[in-house]
């Protein structure tokens, strides 16, 4: 049964606003928009992960380890997933389709697995195809070693540029100290492969001794949105600092994040981490949160459905339970609006093909945001 929350969209928040470059910028008032929030996917514990087939039809991963194909108010549960490795933060994570998805029929997923001769679970990546109600033809494409029983810092998210390749983020996974600044290891990294997992001769750091060749970005503690950008093609991330210091980034190769030499977060007992925010050969975020907001999710608003959004970055809110609204101005954030206030933990958000914009809410399912008159 489809349910609906009418929402005024233009509670704006001004307090706690730390944002890099961009403290000149004049602050424009977004014009007011009321919007509701229609339940059309009810029943969903943790939806990490939504992407759209070529039919309009969802598919929808639950972190716990299932596929759940939603088509016509029906939902079925896709069977052949891989096995997760569910703790913590793991378990099935980020969905994604090939850009060429309806010639080829190539599906990527992320998700915690046990795979490796170490106790515990890392990042794994593999694409698989849909056939009928079962994955087929499912290859893993990489994993992450070693594995560890932390719980925390997977990632996972996907992405595709304009040229096919496949980024992906895999967290620190607790380990901030060693793996974020150290490329023999995995952890605390954005990865670029190919569409096969085969790796681009072009990264990074394929030519330097000892290094995992896949690693594109390092420095990273956890990055749980990414998004092309529509107009440039870049890839932008967003990562969990600790207490204060979520931050958006854009991927640049070879590039140096800073995890955990420099940072606007503190430990979260209140201590301090460094006493370094910037340092050269680091790079700065576009923007940054304190306190955090635990950003999970992002997408460019470009639908003429939402005109007074048009251009800007949705991100969701785990820690305030919120849809926050980004007003950009090329790279820099201009304005920040709260919207579904105390809908729940959003921990993704996807503009979808009919131009609607899709939010994902833990313990309630997706939301389809219809502007009112």
């Amino acid at each position: 049964m489809k349910k609906s929350i009418v929402i005024p969209c233009f509670f704006v928040v001004m307090t706690f606003i730390s944002c890099a470059q961009k403290t000149d910028n004049e602050l424009k008032k977004p014009e007011e928009m009321i919007v509701s929030a229609d339940l059309i996917v009810d029943g969903l514990q943790i939806p990490w992960g939504m992407v759209f087939l070529p039919d309009g039809s969802m598919l929808i991963t639950e972190k716990s380890g299932e596929i759940i194909h939603y088509k016509e108010g029906e939902k079925t549960q896709i069977n052949n997933v891989p096995e997760v490795y569910l703790r913590g933060q793991g378990g099935l994570l980020d969905i994604e389709l090939h850009p060429s998805y309806e010639e080829n029929g190539w599906l990527y997923l992320s998700y915690s697995s046990e795979e490796g001769d170490d106790k515990g679970g890392n990042t794994a990546i593999a694409r698989a195809k849909l056939q009928g109600n079962s994955l087929t033809n499912v290859e893993v494409l990489y994993k992450a070693t070693p594995n560890t029983t932390r719980g925390q810092h997977f990632g996972s998210r996907l992405e595709f540029d304009n040229e096919g390749y496949l980024y992906f983020t895999i967290g620190e996974r607790g380990d901030r100290d060693v793996n974020p600044q150290d490329l023999t290891r995995d952890g605390g990294k954005v990865y670029r492969i190919n569409d096969d997992g085969s790796i681009p001769s072009d990264n990074p750091f394929v030519n330097e001794q000892g290094a995992k060749a896949a690693i594109y970005t390092y420095g990273n503690r956890n990055p749980q949105g990414m998004l092309k950008h529509p107009e440039t093609g870049e890839i932008w991330i967003h990562e969990h600092g600790p207490r204060g210091g979520d931050e958006i980034n854009i991927v640049k190769k070879g590039a140096n994040y800073g995890w955990p030499v420099i940072t606007y977060g503190i430990n979260y007992s209140g201590t301090p981490i460094t006493d370094k925010t910037e340092m050269e050969g680091m790079e700065q975020p576009i923007h940054y949160w304190v306190p955090s907001i635990a950003p999970s999710g992002m997408t460019f608003v470009t639908s003429d459905i939402y005109p007074e959004w048009k251009g800007d970055l949705l991100v969701g809110s785990l820690s305030f339970q919120y849809l926050e609204r980004l007003q950009m101005d090329g790279e820099k954030v201009t304005y920040r609006e709260e919207l579904l206030e105390d809908i729940g933990r959003v921990r993704n958000v996807r503009q979808g093909p009919d131009g609607y914009i899709y939010v994902a809410v833990e313990g309630k399912g997706i939301y389809k945001l219809v502007p009112k008159a």
